[in-house]
């Protein structure tokens, strides 16, 4: 508790603990006489300090702080309300003019979070600014962990190793020998306390070990920061990998999701320098190394196959010098595409990330597309020709779940749409509950798969269906997402981020359509928290295994997130795919939420943050010093 907290704009500045689990501290305010709640999450301090800029209302009468062991206050800040609206006025003229529009039409929450977005996040590009104001030395108790570092050079490289030998000299966890592998003859000149040996193929990584606990392994050019080593080993301790974030050779900042293996996959973000555990190597990776340039892309592989234990530390840990250090982009694709085969899995390449197309049952399994519906004969007519006449899948069921539809065009509609075999209509003319009339769909459906999709998306290419059904047959996967465009061609929907906004919201929104992400992760599938039922998939099987969506808690918003989350913690995870694209108009046939559809929105979101609180406060792929506050990848 904040005893004498201050009202209006304050400012706080924190200090965390990087090597504590991730959790973002959470600020409640209870307010007016009834105590309403008003709940706030603010910035991880990933670099060891953060600050988080707020409005604290006239009417609070008491603040509270929810955080970590590893938390400590160490200023609570006021700042006047002419000096926060002066710096968006400079920042971002625009954003101040909607500012004070929505303050003088009694909106506390755009107007508090207009200024937000313009005076407390900060874009990517300046990371090192933002970095140099909350970076902490760490003090890490003395480890007798013993760590072998090799390094995998190729000709040429003989000047960057310096760089990468000086790091290690200043380690404060110092290795106990250092090892530079070379592709292709070992030069004869050494770089000054190193071995030097020409790699092996043929022999096995874990040879390398010697005495030691640990290898690391890392590129001539690669600098870790002094603590890098004793981080990564303290992060080893309860894991098989160890990896963490890094300042790549273009100087960009690699903020890395927790383990994510089908983004390692397809892209090999965890990237260098990687720990790995000595049991892992013996157990698990107990094979011949293969080429140097796809050392990386095999353990990757090896990673996911043997389900190790994978922990990131989420810390800038280390930095690329030099130019030319990493292989072309296309060529490191190709690697990962060749390591693949152990999976034996299908890859292609595109924008120089791995696309993964995995199997698919022949025959194909029946697919119950499910619709809730309610009038809108522009947007029926529109969903049901892309499912029935647009998509190139051969198996499919659809299920229209009308929510008493009036329109004669409608219902003259359906009745020519039950002259199709496939198509089945249930007329469920209750008081509207979207989570039910899901449910409703779901329990008549007759497919192995089944695809909830609203009445407002429309079908934009016919191999949409199929890379969905791929994703949902596999045996750890439970919904998947697509990308969704808005008619404009803008995203929509690329993924749900837990925490965004105060509670989950759509990262992106509103970006171009080609957009690749932070690490090129829109480029492929990769693992999200949670997906919009706008377009999800699953398995039937394992939808009734969860008990489908939750119509009481949840009527209307939070469903999708709920059931996601739900999913995940039964142990299916959620995957975004780009290779499903459709186009959404979102929420067109319910229209915007105010008034009592507001106060039933904020009900729901109450249920959703107290059942997901832990989430909340740390999505395991969006990295705690990411903003929650806008919808980009922006540092706050």
């Amino acid at each position: 508790m904040l005893p004498d907290h201050p009202v209006g704009w304050i400012v706080l500045s924190y200090s965390g603990d990087p090597t504590a689990p991730p959790q973002r501290p959470i600020l409640r305010v209870l307010r007016g006489a009834d105590d309403a709640v008003q709940d706030f999450v603010l910035p991880g301090a990933a670099q060891g300090l953060a600050h988080w800029l707020g409005l604290i209302p006239p009417d609070a009468r008491e603040i509270r702080l929810s955080t970590g062991a590893d938390f400590t206050l160490e200023r609570v800040g006021a700042r006047r309300e002419t000096g926060v609206l002066a710096q968006c006025l400079l920042r971002r003229p625009w954003r101040c003019v909607a500012a004070l529009y929505e303050r003088a039409r009694g909106s506390e929450r755009r107007y508090r979070d207009i200024l937000r977005g313009a005076c407390a996040v900060t874009p990517m590009s300046r990371f090192p600014s933002w970095a140099a104001t909350r970076t902490r030395p760490i003090r890490i108790a003395p480890s007798a962990l013993r760590i072998r570092c090799v390094l995998l050079a190729r000709p040429g490289e003989v000047a960057a190793l310096s760089a990468t030998r000086d790091a290690l000299a200043a380690q404060t966890l110092r290795p106990e020998s250092v090892c530079v592998a070379w592709a292709g003859a070992a030069p004869v000149s050494g770089a000054g306390q190193m071995s030097h040996r020409a790699w092996d193929e043929a022999a096995c990584l874990a040879d390398d070990l010697g005495a030691a606990d640990a290898l690391c392994l890392l590129r001539p050019g690669d600098v870790p920061e002094p603590e890098a080593l004793a981080l990564l080993g303290q992060a080893l301790s309860e894991s098989d990998i160890a990896y963490g974030d890094a300042i790549g050779p273009d100087r960009r900042p690699q903020l890395k999701p927790d383990w994510s293996p089908d983004f390692a996959l397809a892209t090999g973000y965890p990237g260098f320098p990687l720990l790995l555990s000595g049991t892992w190597l013996s157990t698990s990776f107990a094979r011949p190394a293969g080429p140097l340039a796809e050392i990386a892309s095999a353990v990757v592989v090896a990673a996911v196959t043997s389900a190790a234990r994978v922990a990131h530390v989420p810390r800038i840990l280390a930095r690329t010098v030099g130019d030319g250090l990493d292989p072309p982009t296309r060529a490191a694709s190709l690697d990962t595409a060749r390591s693949l085969e152990a999976l034996a899995l299908r890859a292609e390449i595109h924008g120089g990330a791995v696309r993964v197309e995995w199997p698919l049952a022949d025959p194909a399994p029946l697919v119950s597309v499910v619709i809730p519906s309610r009038d809108r004969l522009d947007l029926i007519t529109r969903v049901c020709r892309g499912v029935l006449h647009e998509t190139a899948y051969p198996s499919i069921e659809l299920i229209i779940v009308d929510n008493g539809s009036t329109d004669p065009a409608v219902l003259e509609h359906y009745a020519t749409l039950r002259g199709d075999a496939r198509v089945r209509i249930l007329m469920d003319p209750q008081p509207f509950n979207f989570a039910a009339m899901v449910n409703a769909g779901v329990a008549v459906a007759s497919g192995a798969v089944v695809v909830l999709l609203n009445n407002d998306v429309a079908v934009l290419e016919p191999g949409w269906l199929e890379a969905m059904v791929r994703q949902a047959c596999r045996p750890n996967v439970g919904a998947v997402g697509a990308k969704l465009l808005y008619g404009d061609g803008t995203l929509q929907h690329v993924g749900v981020v837990v925490g965004l906004g105060g509670r989950a919201g759509h990262i992106l929104r509103r970006r171009p359509g080609d957009t690749p992400g932070h690490l090129g992760r829109l480029r492929v599938a990769h693992e999200v928290s949670a997906v919009t039922a706008a377009c999800l998939a699953v398995a039937r099987e394992k939808y009734l295994a969860v008990g489908g969506f939750d119509a009481e808690a949840f009527p209307v918003d939070f469903n999708d997130v709920d059931f996601c989350l739900r999913l995940g913690a039964a142990g299916w995870k959620t995957v975004w795919t780009p290779a499903a694209t459709l186009a959404h108009l979102e929420s067109v046939s319910r229209g915007p939420s105010v008034g009592a559809k507001r106060a039933r929105f904020e009900q729901e979101a109450a249920r959703f943050s107290e059942r997901w609180r832990a989430v909340i406060r740390h999505d395991p792929f969006y990295h705690p010093a990411l903003s929650l506050t806008t919808f980009g990848e922006d540092l706050e």
